[in-house]
């Protein structure tokens, strides 16, 4: 069994986590995603990260499990993932010409030693000026029903942007691996090292 797994179904994580060539093991976590009354952003996407590393731990009692969420920021508001087309092509028309703030927060929960670290990171997006028939057309090309701010950078939502503005573009597909490197080396696993188990 791998001492790494990932608390995520995304294939998009899957995929940012296959880069770093650690061998790892994946299973979905079933948690309430709901903010809490008065709940800041930052505070939202550390609380979700971590829940989701600690619904397995459990099942993993001397791993490293990572878990990750992602939320949106416009206009003071939270924006989770849209469920629905109508809603989808409604929040790009109100991003259009305007800058989306994404928050990612990630946590890596270490169940042998009872330890956790937790943080986010911030990335920005500053759209284009989309006409209604770009935003109809990218809706039913990749029916980004469950992507936080509707859309998907590892596929055509690419095409809606002016420009990106962050320190890691893994941040915006839900997994910061700067960020996740940094923290593994602490956790005693090295992405560069010899693949020991960690400590």
């Amino acid at each position: 069994m791998p001492h790494l797994i990932l608390a995520s179904g995304s294939p998009w994580r899957r995929q940012l986590l296959d880069r770093l060539g650690i061998p790892y093991a994946w299973e979905s976590p079933d948690i309430d995603e709901t903010p809490r009354p008065g709940e800041a952003p930052e505070a939202l996407v550390h609380r979700l990260a971590l829940t989701k590393a600690e619904r397995l731990a459990d099942r993993f009692p001397a791993h490293l499990i990572v878990g990750s969420d992602q939320v949106a920021l416009f206009e003071g508001e939270i924006l989770g993932k849209p469920g629905d087309a109508a809603t989808a092509r409604a929040n790009l028309a109100r991003f259009s010409g305007q800058r989306v703030r994404f928050l990612t927060g990630l946590a890596l929960l270490d169940t042998g030693h009872g330890r956790h670290r937790v943080c986010h990171e911030r990335y920005d997006v500053v759209f284009r000026q989309l006409s209604e028939d770009e935003i109809a057309r990218y809706v039913e090309r990749e029916q980004p029903l469950d992507s936080a701010g509707s859309f998907r950078m590892e596929g055509l939502g690419i095409a809606l942007f002016e420009r990106l503005e962050g320190d890691d573009p893994n941040t915006l597909i839900g997994l910061p691996l700067i960020r996740l490197c940094k923290m593994l080396r602490e956790a005693g696993l090295d992405p560069l090292g010899d693949r020991a188990s960690p400590e």
